[in-house]
């Protein structure tokens, strides 16, 4: 399980994140709701370690996460930025050798590839590929390097229909798998689909952390995730 504990960041006077806590279970996604400028980015990076936080305290089943948590929580970024020197191959071959993955790791790797249709441009440098292309580059070196926790940030932006099912497929087999998974975006759609609980951020403050029952139950409705997450945040 990782637990996060009282993040708080702050930029300035502005208060992006405040006294933030929730957790995931392996085997679990848990989708991180909000409006925009709601913090979900912020605290995604916080939490993979690329953002220093003001406060905050991170676990992984009960041992403390220092600045070298990008170990155990791999993020896969909103702005999909990739090395404008390398190409998608040298991209995997730079987190295998980083990671110091096993023996056998090409196989594994030349998999995500043919799954995320990147085969024909295995040879491509970054600014070359599409912003879709990038964005698919930098899932699959991030499926290769194989953390306990998974963060996503806004994933299925810029990939096609054909990307976007794969994506889904992918998480939820890192579900099954244990993997513990955290998923912001403003699909709401898919958010209800995936998210065995939610995180509902509105100005830095979490209104809401549980499954999507528990949530129309203290609504007192049937309500789909779109009207209770409008009532929550605006």
């Amino acid at each position: 399980m990782l637990r996060v504990a009282n993040l708080r960041k702050t930029f300035g006077h502005k208060v992006a994140v405040q006294d933030l806590s929730f957790e995931v279970r392996g085997g679990e996604i848990i989708g991180l709701l909000g409006p925009n400028g709601a913090g979900k980015s912020t605290s995604l990076l916080c939490m993979a370690g690329l953002l220093r936080p003001d406060a905050g305290v991170f676990t992984w089943n009960d041992r403390h996460l220092q600045a070298d948590r990008g170990r155990t929580i791999a993020l896969i970024p909103e702005t999909p930025d990739v090395f404008t020197l390398l190409t998608v191959w040298e991209h995997l071959v730079f987190v295998a050798k980083s990671c110091k993955l096993a023996q056998g790791w090409e196989t594994r790797a030349e998999a995500l590839l043919e799954r995320f249709g990147l085969s024909d441009q295995r040879d491509t440098l970054g600014p070359a590929l599409s912003k879709g292309m990038r964005q698919k580059t930098l899932i699959c070196a991030t499926l290769l390097a194989d953390a306990p926790v998974f963060l996503f940030d806004e994933p299925t932006i810029g990939l096609d229909p054909a990307g976007q099912r794969e994506l889904r497929e992918t998480l939820l087999e890192l579900r099954t798998e244990g993997k513990a998974l955290v998923v912001s975006t403003h699909m709401l759609d898919v958010a209800e689909t995936l998210s065995d609980r939610v995180v509902i951020l509105k100005r830095g403050h979490k209104m809401f952390f549980g499954p999507l029952d528990e949530l129309r139950s203290s609504d007192g409705s049937a309500a789909d995730l779109e009207s209770l997450f409008l009532r929550l945040t605006t």
